[in-house]
């Protein structure tokens, strides 16, 4: 591991950097905003939380038509281009003066940051790594965890410093004068595929080939690991968005609640590099049964749970989940499709995964405003979390056959 490391430092600090700085596109962050910007705009639960779903879904859909900038534009141009725009949408959010304006802010936050910081990590990642991808995913993932464990109380200390909108002007001026330089300087230099017979020509997937998004999204298994793609987001942004409205229903303080933070970031590390292991010897294929189990547990958890501990304990299985997923997708799809146009189809894959993301804060605040909250909305889903490992059973069967 230490050889490892010290061999690609440079390619795993791209990665680390890229993961930390899509934390601030994050639902988690921006959600440390909402009481305020709720205040500041008048807004409603239920308005903000459709505000951020049809800016998040918009983001989804404009990264679906350029996500495949990934496969034609050079990382040490594309990364900078972005970083640039993501600090442009964090000054927005500071300086926007309407509801219109904070739907593009968020637009833009959502695009650069859990968009296109996190896809084009994702698409380096299986392009620069080969036999060692599970490996090299989770240690560039710790940037996930590290912005987890180091970024809310600041920010939170931050906001009641200077204000939620000069909060981020400190963000805006992070992404500008910090991730900007240090991203440019990391990607100076090209990479080879690492762990590869054919050199620069890359991983070829099943049958020997390098598949088009077309070919791709013909293809059988991706839309059978679809609804797979989308649990994690979705109970992980119903949870993270709505944990006010858990902690009012539960009668807990968020003071009580915070340790649970780590708890998800550590518990996600251990399960990322376990995944890694486990996708690096016997193929990612094989963890698809197992994905969200530990995230069904954690809900149902949550749902019945009466002391905050129980709160902590579900929120780091669901961490484990999120770890398993991350690996999962970094590693299986560039396993399936090949490296060449690796880009183009995870463009569709993260497409997905945002959409997961904005369908929790719009659709669980629609179903609490219905009077169903969210310890009576877990146990359906911890149930569909079940019944979704089941249905990965013969999926992972006909993969393995497929290979």
């Amino acid at each position: 591991m230490l050889s490892f490391l010290a061999e690609n430092r440079r390619w795993l600090a791209t990665g680390i950097l890229l993961a930390l700085g899509a934390c601030l596109g994050h639902t988690w962050f921006i959600a440390l905003f909402a009481g305020e910007i709720r205040a500041e705009y008048g807004l409603t639960d239920g308005q903000w939380g459709l505000l951020y779903t049809a800016a998040t879904l918009s983001s989804a859909a404009l990264l679906f038509g350029r996500g495949s900038w990934a496969d034609t534009v050079p990382l040490s141009r594309l990364a900078p281009m972005v970083a640039i725009a993501f600090a442009g949408a964090a000054a927005l959010m500071a300086l926007g003066q309407s509801v219109w304006t904070l739907g593009i802010a968020v637009f833009l936050l959502r695009f650069c940051g859990q968009g296109m910081f996190s896809h084009i990590q994702q698409t380096a990642m299986a392009r620069w790594f080969i036999t060692t991808r599970g490996r090299a995913m989770a240690i560039a993932n710790l940037g996930y965890t590290t912005g987890q464990i180091l970024l809310p109380l600041p920010a939170v200390l931050l906001m009641g410093w200077i204000g939620w909108r000069s909060s981020w002007l400190v963000v805006a001026a992070i992404l500008l004068l910090v991730i900007l330089p240090v991203l440019a300087w990391l990607l100076r230099q090209d990479r080879a595929p690492q762990g590869s017979r054919g050199g620069m020509a890359g991983a070829p997937g099943l049958g020997g080939r390098h598949w088009r998004r077309p070919e791709a999204l013909r293809h059988w298994l991706f839309w059978a690991l679809v609804p797979l793609m989308l649990t994690p987001g979705y109970i992980g942004t119903v949870v993270f968005f709505h944990q006010v409205h858990i902690a009012e229903i539960k009668g807990w303080t968020l003071v009580a609640m915070a340790p649970a933070y780590p708890a998800w970031a550590l518990s996600e590390v251990a399960a990322a590099f376990a995944a890694g292991w486990v996708a690096d010897r016997v193929g990612p294929a094989r963890l698809l049964p197992f994905a969200v189990l530990p995230m069904g547990l954690g809900i149902a958890l949550i749902g019945i749970s009466e002391t905050p501990l129980a709160w902590i304990l579900g929120i780091g299985l669901i961490g484990v989940t999120q770890g398993v997923a991350n690996t999962v997708w970094g590693t299986l799809l560039p396993a399936t499709y090949g490296t060449n146009h690796i880009g183009s189809v995870r463009a569709v894959a993260s497409a997905v995964l945002v959409v997961s993301t904005a369908l929790g804060p719009g659709v669980g605040g629609v179903i609490i405003d219905a009077g169903i909250p969210v310890p009576q909305q877990a146990g359906v889903l911890a149930l569909w979390c079940l019944g979704l490992s089941l249905a990965m059973v013969p999926v992972m069967q006909k993969l393995l056959r497929a290979s």
